[in-house]
Formats: C-alpha cells, structure tokens, sequence
C-alpha cells in the first residue's frame, strides 16, 4: 500500500546494497505478514540467499527490460515511487535540510505517520 515500515537514511558515499541488511534488521520483527521483499536495481550487491537465511524472506529485484527507453512504470516499483511522491508534500522532507542522518529518518517517519493517519481517519 505504500505504508513506511523501515527508513535508514545512510551518507551517498555508501551503496544500497551494503545498507540493505542494516534496513532489513530494523524492519525484523515488526513486520510479521511479510514474506517478500522488492528492491530496486540499486540493491542487486545483496545475496538473496543471506537474506532468506536470516530473516526468511524471499528477496526479489525488480528490473527493467533490456529493451525498454524512457520512462516505464514497473510492476511494485511504483508504489515506491508514489511513496517519495507523497512524501515530497512535507517540507523537511522535499530537502536535505537536516544535519544528522537521524533527524531526517525522524522527519520521513513523522511524515509517514501523518499520512497514514489522514488514510485511515
């Protein structure tokens, strides 16, 4: 649905990939529903199988076509994208205005609580 459940914000000098088991464990034992998790092209450094094994969720990366130009909507990629949409509405959250990396994770999740607080009221 396109509801926050884990942000870590980490400096642009470190990759996706290797902040994903970071992510994935602050995610671990809050979402109890969850079996699968889909990433972007920019997590592909991440081992499937490490993430089954200690989280037991399924990992799948969700790719362009080879043959695909321009812009395309993907399937589940998307709701990602609709997401930073949405969250683009809250000032502190449309620029890097922080500081520390926790008072922008702080930011995005007081954004996310209201939206989803306005969705369900």
């Amino acid at each position: 649905m396109g509801f926050l459940l884990a942000i870590l914000v980490h400096p642009a000098s470190e990759s996706d990939s290797q902040q994903a088991p970071w992510l994935l464990k602050r995610l671990a034992g809050h979402a109890h529903r969850l079996q699968v998790v889909f990433a972007d092209e920019a997590y592909r450094g991440t081992p499937p199988g490490l993430v089954a094994r200690v989280f037991g969720w399924a990992w799948r990366i969700v790719k362009r076509s080879p043959e695909q130009q321009g812009f395309a909507v993907l399937p589940k990629r998307w709701i990602v994208e609709r997401t930073f949409a949405w969250l683009q509405g809250y000032r502190r959250c449309s620029k890097d205005y922080e500081q520390l990396p926790e008072v922008s994770e702080a930011m995005v999740q007081l954004a996310a609580i209201r939206m989803l607080i306005r969705r369900v009221g």
